[in-house]
């Protein structure tokens, strides 16, 4: 029952940090923006249930993801069999159907059959390479296909947690559902109209130079593009305008993107490129001086610049007809990336801020309630020791509160319900050292030995109580979803603060009243 002078300290800074971060959730922001800067103001987050949102469902088209890849590897046949002057019929597919899984052609010469073979092995270790005749099949093997399929929802989900809160969103829900889809849940947002425009574009960004002998054209079924370019619309003039099919270099170079306004306070998007992509895009320009390009973003044109010197310092600005909120949104895709794969809104929910009222309201009510019975059976039950065991309870609602506020947690309605489910637990811990104490007092123990035989010998089942709700909690947070992660979080960081106002803040607060009333000397 001695507390060190360093251990009194340690407790005493706990529960005034607790205070400290907690008390941004009851001020007004008002108030909050009038702190300086070093002043905690973090406050919890309510989600979706609570303060009302929308609720997207995505779903991957993951067909799309597999056609790419097979035309990659399409493209790379015909690039390998033409550098080893293995001749293919003329028949050879430009583009792969929707639905095939696999990569066929024809040779033109029966003699080269063995090369081809080991030319288009060496092009990918997942395909597997088969002539019969003249005909070649190239098929994935089932392994890499899957692999493909996941890398390309996990990526979609980082893409989407990108442009979503560079939306100025926050405390948005992002999370894999399934194999091929995506739950999107952003609390306080009502009009989800702005956010599926974003997520509803690819942004695959290329830069093609544009070809100057065809003909710029109103209606595309009318002209035929010339060998290797293909017409593209744009969307400055409404043209359809001839490109190379080759890109001079992709958008997966670039590295950053911001909205301004040039020298006629017109809005643009500045953009830079990583060392490879300013070298190739430096080459690139020194070599067209004199041309137009093409900036193609999801196969339209937006911008179509002359190519006036050679642009090698890796930066360029995209100008045209563009109002600001255009600008923005293209520079928020561009930063963000490129989807590897069309997102299509299968699911689409708007929860209103009177439900997640009410929902809060009931909550709030049950928790409580819960906490006022718990505190009164303490105090009856326990009489000054039970009156302890409260204060440590509503230090330990203070620190939770604190410490989901440094997380900048999310709190759901289950999340409410691990805050209540906390409070009772809070008292369990007080409970075995109190009914410990009891039965020593009965035993003829003195006070003081009665007191300290209580906490020392309950600690044991204290532990194994909280570690088994702590890993019970550890597997819903694993293999949960969304609202029971955060049910699983409240609890959890519940259970390690009740251990601490149980096991240490009561003892403390026990010990200092006994050094007034015997006296007791604190060694240091």
């Amino acid at each position: 029952m001695l507390f060190p002078k360093w251990k009194e300290i340690f407790i005493i800074c706990v529960c005034a940090f607790g205070v400290l971060f907690a008390l941004p959730n009851i001020l007004p922001q008002s108030f909050l923006n009038k702190l300086p800067s070093w002043m905690p103001s973090q406050k919890v987050y309510l989600g979706l249930d609570l303060r009302g949102g929308a609720h997207l469902l995505l779903e991957v088209d993951l067909e799309t993801v597999i056609n790419d890849y097979l035309n990659q590897t399409l493209d790379s046949a015909r690039t390998t069999l033409r550098k080893e002057s293995i001749p293919y019929a003329a028949n050879f597919p430009k583009m792969m159907a929707k639905d095939q899984k696999a990569v066929e052609f024809d040779l033109k010469d029966t003699q080269k059959t063995g090369k081809a073979k080991t030319v288009l092995s060496a092009i990918d270790s997942d395909f597997k390479v088969e002539i019969n005749g003249t005909h070649v099949i190239m098929t994935p093997n089932e392994e890499a296909l899957q692999k493909r399929k996941y890398e390309a929802v996990d990526r979609s989900i980082e893409i989407v947690r990108k442009r979503v809160d560079e939306t100025g969103t926050r405390e948005a829900n992002i999370q894999r559902q399934g194999d091929d889809r995506i739950l999107l849940q952003i609390p306080g947002l009502q009009d989800p109209s702005h956010v599926k425009v974003l997520l509803g574009k690819t942004a695959k960004m290329t830069f093609r130079l544009v070809d100057e002998n065809a003909p710029e054209i109103l209606d595309r079924k009318k002209a035929t593009a010339p060998v290797g370019c293909i017409y593209l619309e744009s969307s400055e003039s409404g043209k359809w305008i001839a490109v190379k099919k080759q890109a001079i270099i992709g958008g997966e170079t670039l590295i950053d993107a911001r909205m301004g306004y040039d020298e006629y306070n017109r809005p643009e998007v500045s953009f830079s490129f990583n060392k490879l992509g300013a070298k190739k895009f430096g080459d690139a320009t020194k070599e067209n001086v004199g041309k137009r390009f093409a900036i193609v973003l999801d196969n339209e044109i937006i911008s179509v610049p002359n190519i006036n010197e050679p642009i090698t310092g890796g930066h360029g600005r995209i100008t045209g007809h563009f109002s600001p909120e255009r600008a923005q949104d293209l520079a928020l895709l561009l930063r963000a990336g490129a989807l590897p794969a069309p997102l299509n809104v299968i699911e689409e929910k708007t929860v209103g801020p009177d439900l997640g009222a009410d929902s809060i309201r009931s909550g709030l009510l049950a928790t409580f309630l819960s906490g006022l019975f718990v505190l009164v059976f303490m105090y009856l039950w326990y009489s000054s020791f039970g009156l302890i065991a409260n204060i440590a309870v509503i230090v330990n609602i203070i620190l939770l509160i604190a410490g989901l506020s440094c997380l900048q947690a999310t709190v759901t309605l289950p999340g409410i319900a691990g805050i209540a489910l906390t409070v009772g637990m809070a008292v369990d811990a007080n409970v075995l050292i109190n009914e410990r104490i009891k039965e020593y007092i009965r035993r003829g123990e003195k006070f003081i030995k009665a007191v300290e035989k209580g906490y020392d010998l309950a600690m044991t089942s204290i532990v194994d109580t909280n570690l088994n709700t702590i890993i019970g909690m550890i597997c819903l947070y694993q293999f949960g979803t969304g609202p029971v992660k955060g049910f699983a979080i409240t609890t959890i960081l519940g259970t390690v603060i009740s251990f601490f106002t149980a096991t240490t803040l009561t003892r403390y607060i026990v010990s200092s009243l006994m050094k007034l009333k015997y006296q007791i000397s604190i060694p240091m």
